[in-house]
């Protein structure tokens, strides 16, 4: 009795090893809903390798671009709740999610946050042939001549377009705005002056402030950028609601089991607080950032209905 006892302790033990060796050839997919060399790309690819080494798994970054990002989105939302399967999302979701009638899932219910892992900082600039120097003078031309400024975004829904949009709303000023179909087309004219104002990320923006092409606004953090330490944030000059940051982050679909999300959060914040993959980041004009799941789930739950309002009281809908 106690041989057979014995055999079949071992027979468990041995399926165990089995399934638990099994388990850990199973990939682990990064989804992201955009191309590759997007932001999203070069976080999901820099924290690949080492994610993979942690996990003891394969890590696979697949680029599932389209819908301004809902296609790569919805397929994580559906996916099984293992674990297995990670969301490189993005403010923008919360944004695109209410652009686009009948989007099949709900980027505040359908996901579980796992981690933030870096900001994107927006300057809002002017070019100085229209003299305007600072945000109280852009405010007061809005104001006199309503419609007579233009701003570029490079395409509608983008955080570029949203950002002003937002600016507009709480500084009670109409500006035109003109889209455009990528980045280099609205970088390009904003620089030759067809635009007058908009926004650019900071890394890129500071380089013609330097030079003298750009004028210098505001910064559209909570706190002053260290790469242009010299210009104000919006909440200095008094307008409090216009943190406009770019923010990403991983998630899993909703119901992944608390173990599984606290381990992935627990690998993946040791690996973006290493200095060698800041500085990477930072290289892409990326500030990486880690932080708890409940966290990350607060800034969801306040910025989906913060840019839902925008939307809704600008009418604004997808192309």
């Amino acid at each position: 009795m106690k041989r057979l006892l014995a055999l079949a302790a071992w027979v468990v033990c041995a399926l165990l090893s089995v399934n638990a060796t099994a388990q850990n050839t199973t990939p682990i997919k990064i989804i992201v809903p955009f191309t590759p060399g997007t932001g999203m790309d070069t976080i999901a690819r820099t924290v690949q390798p080492q994610l993979a080494e942690r996990m003891g798994q394969p890590v696979v970054v697949q680029n599932m671009p389209g819908a301004s990002g809902n296609i790569g989105a919805d397929f994580v939302a559906k996916s099984a709740p293992d674990g297995n399967t990670l969301l490189m999302g993005a403010n923008t979701m919360l944004i695109a999610s209410q652009l686009y009638k009948n989007t099949p899932f709900n980027p505040v219910k359908d996901f579980a946050p796992v981690t933030m892992s870096a900001y994107g900082t927006l300057m809002l600039v002017a070019h100085p042939k229209t003299g305007i120097k600072n945000v109280q003078d852009l405010v007061k031309l809005a104001r006199a001549k309503p419609g007579d400024i233009t701003f570029g975004s490079p395409g509608v829904g983008t955080p570029h377009h949203m950002a002003m949009e937002l600016f507009k709303l709480e500084t009670n000023a109409f500006m035109l705005h003109v889209p455009y179909r990528g980045t280099a087309g609205y970088t390009q004219d904003l620089l030759a002056g067809e635009l007058m104002v908009g926004f650019l990320p900071v890394h890129i923006a500071q380089g013609f402030v330097k030079s003298g092409k750009l004028n210098a606004l505001a910064v559209g953090s909570l706190k002053r950028h260290p790469v242009a330490p010299e210009v104000p944030t919006f909440a200095e000059l008094g307008y409090k609601n216009i943190d406009v940051d770019l923010w990403y982050a991983f998630f899993v679909p909703a119901k992944t089991p608390a173990p599984a999300v606290h381990k992935l959060n627990a690998e993946l914040s040791s690996i973006l607080q290493q200095a060698s993959v800041k500085d990477l980041l930072g290289k892409a004009g990326l500030d990486a950032s880690a932080s708890s799941p409940e966290e990350l789930g607060a800034i969801v739950a306040r910025d989906y209905p913060r840019w839902g309002r925008v939307i809704q009281l600008k009418g604004i809908v997808a192309d």
